[in-house]
Order: C-alpha cells, then structure tokens, then sequence
C-alpha cells in the first residue's frame, strides 16, 4: 500500500488542454490519482504555485508534440509530497511533507548515451511535465522521487517557481556562454520572466549587461536589475549598430537570446564580436526561417541551445534565490488566468513571470 500523509480528494481543478490551437478548459472534476495507484518511484504532489512559461503556450497550439487531448499542461512548479508510490525509498529531502520542485524532465532511462552524457532531456525514453505526461496546472500531479528538485528553506515557493524552467534555463546557458567576468553579454527580450533572471543570474556572475526590449517599464526593471546598457528595439533604427556601440568596437563577447522572435537571432550574428557565442533559449515559430549572410557566420560565433537542464543545475541555480543575490519578479496569477496570461504573453505586456497560487 501507498504511503500518504492525509486522505486524498478523488477529484481536482485543473487548467486543460482539451483541443490543441483553443483555450484551455478549467475543469473542476478532473482525476486526482490515488496513492494505491502510484508505480515505484512516482510521488504525489499537492501543487503550492505553478510557473507559465512560453513553451506552455507552444504545446497546447501543437507547435510541439504533445500527448493526444485532453491533458493538464505546465512544467514549473513547487509542492508538498503527500504519497509516495509503494517501494518509493525516501531521502533526506524527497520524503512525505517534503516540499519540492518539478521541472520540465520528469525522468528519463537513465542508460543511453544523452542520459550518460548528461543531457537527459533528449532521452528517447523521457518523461516530460505537460507534454509526455500531465504537468502542473492542477492541485494534485504525479512526479517522480529522482527527478524532484528539493527548495531551500526561506526561500518562498512564488519565488523559487520561476527557477525552476526559467532560471535553470538561463542558469545553464550563462554557465555554458564561454563568458567570464568583466565580458559583456546582450540579452535580448530583457524585460520578460526568462530576460529579467537572465539579467540577475548575469550580473551575480560578474558579466556586464546589455539588455535589449521596449518600453519604460521594461527598461527600469532590466536597469534596476543589473543591466549596464539599454538598447530599446522600436526606438532603435540601427540595433545592431546601437549594441555594438554599447559593449565597445569588437562587439560583446555573447548572446543570450530569450525572446522567440526570429529577427533578435539575425541581429545577434552580426553584434556578437568573432568568436563570440550566441546561446538560443527563446524559440520561435517552427515555420520561422533565420536568413542571415554567410559571411557573418564563418570564423564569427557558436550557437549553443539550452538543452542542457541538470537536477544540479536546478539545485545551484536556487542556490543564487537562496543567497538573495536573483529574486525573481514574479506576477500573481489565479489558474482560471491561465487564458489571459497566455493572450498577455504574445502580446509582450509581461514584465516578469506570471505564477499561479494554488
């Protein structure tokens, strides 16, 4: 029998993708799956708060592959472990009670040549929140014992959220970017959830700053955040030129590119100095084509993707919100805000990262 630490409801709201390219279904009889239920290895998590992330929004328009509908989206989220499947062993911080984190990898086989080499998100056999499996637009989810992110003490869940797709996301990136103090960095679509803890994660590692967005607001949170320079896109009539300008003749030495716009990729390869790095996190439409000179390309940078997303990643990135040197700026949201979220996503009004309190 399944441990659990108090009775479990047999039903729960959840936000559901019920026909892909539609708006999601807030459902309030949706199945909770119950402790007996639960195979070695899998947890039940009563959810605290929930992230919305851009990717949220490609799944459930069918830009990604995804389950058949109906199913629960969402990939970022923090709550307490209240069952544990039967021969689950538990640890010193996956145990009942515990509160932990899920991330987008649920699990993976853990044998194959990306699981060996560290890049368990490209496992032919991986689990996915909201994609692969239901994520964590509900109250109740089914996650799994190794792949649970254990939060720091005193540090909230509406603040720890955020790091757990956005800030591992960019935390890697930056890690990976070949940069060392003192270089300079340009992050385009700044003003964001993903841009705003690229800019802290960023400064915190000594890197100066050039943030690329629109807008006043957007301008004095990037600046306010730890961002050296500020190159608005619409006020721009030479970006590239504005950049290069900022960060000096040869250009920045990288590129951390949050935004899904295609254009902020071309302008990347022609202001990253030679041998710069340009690391694609934002993702743009899979029918969006990049059409840059091949000349700016030769002898000039690396493109990195963010595929790379480790449990200690996750860990050392929640190190930073620990030690209060990234606070996420996070927007309060209610699951049935799910909709309007996503309609103030595409229109660029975000200026942090929307998270749901459950």
């Amino acid at each position: 029998m399944a441990a659990s630490t108090s009775p479990i409801p047999k039903t729960q709201r959840a936000a559901v993708t019920v026909a892909l390219r539609a708006p999601v279904e807030i459902k309030t009889d949706w199945p909770v799956v119950q402790p007996e239920d639960l195979v070695p290895g899998q947890i039940l998590v009563k959810m605290e708060a929930s992230g919305i992330c851009h990717s949220d929004l490609h799944i459930k328009d069918g830009e990604w592959p995804s389950r058949p509908v109906p199913f629960v989206g969402g990939h970022e989220g923090i709550g307490i472990i209240v069952a544990l499947g039967k021969g689950t062993v538990e640890s010193e911080t996956v145990r009942l009670g515990s509160r932990v984190g899920i991330k987008y990898t649920l699990g993976s086989c853990g044998r194959c040549e990306y699981c060996r080499s560290g890049l368990d998100t490209a496992c032919a056999k991986g689990l996915y929140s909201g994609l692969t499996d239901n994520g964590t637009f509900c109250e109740y989810m089914v996650a799994y014992a190794d792949s649970a992110v254990p939060i720091p003490e005193g540090v909230t869940s509406e603040e720890a959220v955020p790091v757990l797709c956005a800030g591992v996301t960019v935390y890697n990136g930056l890690k990976r970017s070949g940069t060392k103090a003192g270089d300079w960095i340009v992050v385009p679509g700044a003003g964001g959830g993903l841009g705003l803890l690229a800019v802290q994660y960023a400064a915190a590692k000594g890197l100066r700053v050039i943030a690329i967005d629109t807008g006043a607001e957007k301008k004095e949170a990037c600046l306010s955040l730890g961002a050296e320079k500020w190159v608005d896109f619409k006020e721009s009539s030479n970006l590239v030129g504005d950049v290069v300008a900022a960060a000096g003749d040869r250009g920045p030495h990288a590129a951390i590119i949050v935004t899904p716009s295609i254009a902020a990729y071309g302008q990347a390869v022609q202001y990253v100095r030679h041998f710069g790095t340009i690391v694609a996190i934002g993702v743009p439409s899979p029918s969006a084509t990049l059409q840059v000179p091949f000349s700016a390309i030769v002898g000039k940078s690396r493109v990195l993707t963010h595929i790379r997303r480790s449990l200690q990643d996750a860990i050392d990135a929640l190190a930073f919100v620990a030690r209060r040197k990234v606070i996420a700026q996070t927007l309060p949201r209610k699951l049935e805000d799910l909709n309007a979220t996503y309609d103030d996503m595409i229109a660029g009004k975000l200026v942090g990262r929307a998270v749901i309190r459950f």
